[in-house]
């Protein structure tokens, strides 16, 4: 079984939209101009990209990301890798075509599926609606946070406001920034 892996920049109170600078968002790219740029809490970025094997996106995300990333000098692994777009309206003619492999999913259950097949970690940017999707059907194994210093208030957040039971995570890796960043990884406990 393939493991599913959630990375985001999150702010203290869980919010996780716009931080690179996404147009329509109050507070948009806070990851950028609110916090001092310090290099080493980046780490964990490209280490994703050499331990991934597959990326997971929602259809906002991938329309987000796929004019930009392909051409992106921070994201050369990812050009390489087959890319899954969780969507139930984007058709195969939205799909960009210098961003190598892509298939679209159309349902959680597909994801299950994918899950189960062979290969290394699938990992998950961005894609808010996804994200909560994916962890209130105990589809996410891993989470990795980098959890920045600051309170936005309103904006999408990655966890569900979901009435279900606890879910445990186990932390197996952090580390504090000078900037104030904190660098959370948690498995999911089954």
């Amino acid at each position: 079984m393939r493991t599913l892996i959630s990375t985001a920049f999150v702010s203290l109170d869980g919010v996780v939209e716009a931080p690179g600078g996404e147009p329509g968002y109050r507070n948009s790219g806070w990851t950028v101009e609110l916090v001092d740029f310090v290099p080493e809490a980046y780490e964990i970025k490209g280490r994703e990209q050499g331990e991934a094997a597959a990326l997971l996106l929602g259809r906002v995300s991938y329309e987000a990301f796929s004019p930009v990333w392909p051409d992106m000098a921070e994201f050369p692994e990812y050009r390489r890798m087959p890319k899954y777009v969780v969507s139930t309206t984007l058709g195969e003619e939205n799909l960009v075509t210098n961003w190598g492999e892509t298939t679209i999913l159309r349902s959680l259950d597909e994801v299950a599926a994918l899950k189960e097949t062979e290969g290394g970690p699938i990992i998950v940017h961005g894609s808010a609606a996804l994200n909560r999707s994916l962890s209130d059907a105990g589809l996410i194994d891993r989470y990795h946070l980098l959890v920045f210093p600051l309170l936005l208030g309103a904006g999408k957040r990655l966890f569900s406001d979901t009435d279900k039971d606890a879910q445990r995570l186990k932390l197996v890796e952090h580390e504090v920034y000078a900037n104030g960043i904190q660098k959370n990884v948690f498995d999911v406990v089954r």
